[in-house]
């Protein structure tokens, strides 16, 4: 397609979109959440095309074997020079009667609680904070496929440019190690983490967070 016809796909899908919400507003008769839930993903699938034909930045989903938790997932980030690990609560998987989820789970809490422990390997650089997700229109890829509460991956990614740029001055420079390395996003509640790293190896275990923490914090030790 050309650019053209996909600036024109962008269109449609936003304004699909911006009618699929505007249908969530009065009483509904059948169909609407899954009508929104289309219209966002295609309009999504149509940010990344356009911004793939510009050769501009922009972000997938990351092919990943979990979940967390969307209201509290307590998301920590420890890290020394050679090693990075992300920890966070898993989504429940338990249904209430009304068909809604809820985990309320504190740092403190000393009942074991399901953990997922990502250790990003070769990682470069990472960073943790804002956005929230009440200001994640204001991220560098928002209307380029970035989405909350999903793990994605950046394709064209501006920041291992940068970091490339930055390292490129060292007389062991190998512009070969940089291909093989690759931007990572995971938008929690209440902040975004992101990293450079070649891959990544995902645990899941049933513990406290002080638990899980602690035998991180060992491994780092090692």
């Amino acid at each position: 397609m050309s650019e053209r016809e996909l600036r024109v796909a962008l269109e449609l899908a936003n304004a699909r979109l911006k009618r699929a919400v505007e249908a969530l507003a009065p009483k509904h008769k059948g169909g609407e959440m899954a009508e929104y839930h289309a219209a966002h993903e295609a309009t999504l699938v149509a940010e990344r095309n356009l911004a793939a034909a510009l050769g501009e930045p922009y972000a997938v989903p990351l092919e990943f074997p979990v979940l967390w938790d969307i209201g509290a997932p307590l998301p920590y980030l420890l890290q020394n020079d050679y090693k990075a690990f992300l920890l966070f609560l898993l989504a429940d998987t338990q249904a209430r009667r009304d068909g809604s989820f809820v985990t309320v789970v504190a740092p403190g809490d000393t009942s074991p609680s399901n953990i997922a422990t990502v250790e990003f390997r070769g990682c470069v650089c990472s960073k943790m904070g804002t956005p929230n997700d009440e200001v994640l229109e204001g991220h560098p890829l928002h209307g380029k496929g970035f989405v909350g509460y999903r793990p994605l991956r950046v394709v064209n990614s501006a920041w291992i440019k940068e970091l490339e740029a930055i390292n490129s001055v060292h007389r062991h420079y190998t512009p070969a190690r940089w291909k093989t390395l690759s931007h990572y996003i995971f938008g929690f509640h209440d902040c975004t983490f992101e990293c450079v790293a070649q891959s990544f190896a995902v645990e899941k275990m049933a513990t406290t967070m002080a638990a899980a923490l602690a035998a991180i914090c060992q491994r780092l030790a090692e």
